[in-house]
């Protein structure tokens, strides 16, 4: 029988902020292997923030103020992505890519969070957005309606910058 492969996430400390409790316990779940420090408020997570070096930060948009939280974290170099349910739409995303997020999840797409994090991890830390997009652009069509790209400007030329962009 042949040993699972280990993870790239083992050990890797991560922060977690949202105002759910039961998303909180989601992300520890799916991220068992990794040491997951948990904040369910703006003033919490600040203080870990600034306390602490992660290898990953995860955010969510409403109830934490997300986005300012996101600043805060891409300053202090921190690879972080933005977690929504209720703040899902083309504008938070478009702000995500802006503030220098590494993606976007759904929270209702948890259940690829190890995933997409062990992808960043084996890209140098770097954003995985043409992944996201290729991944998840169904979702986001039928989200958005299927021009929601077209729709604005900077969304559009990302993408189409993701997908004229070479494999490296």
């Amino acid at each position: 029988m042949a040993e699972k492969k280990e993870s790239v996430l083992k050990d890797k400390v991560i922060l977690a902020v949202d105002d759910e409790p039961d998303v909180l316990d989601t992300i520890e779940e799916e991220l068992d292997m990794c040491i997951v420090h948990k904040a369910m408020d703006y003033d919490t997570a600040v203080q870990y923030l600034v306390s602490y070096t992660y290898d990953f930060v995860i955010l969510d948009i409403m109830g934490v103020n997300g986005f300012d939280l996101l600043k805060k974290s891409v300053h202090r170099g921190f690879p972080t992505v933005m977690l929504t349910a209720h703040a899902l739409s083309p504008e938070s995303l478009k702000e995500s890519i802006k503030l220098g997020a590494v993606f976007f999840l759904p929270k209702e797409k948890m259940g690829h969070l190890k995933e997409f994090l062990e992808d960043v991890l084996t890209g140098a830390n770097k954003p995985i957005w043409k992944k996201v997009f290729a991944k998840l652009g169904d979702y986001f069509d039928k989200r958005f309606g299927p021009d929601w790209k077209e729709k604005d400007e900077y969304l559009k030329n990302i993408e189409e910058e993701l997908m004229g962009a070479t494999k490296s």
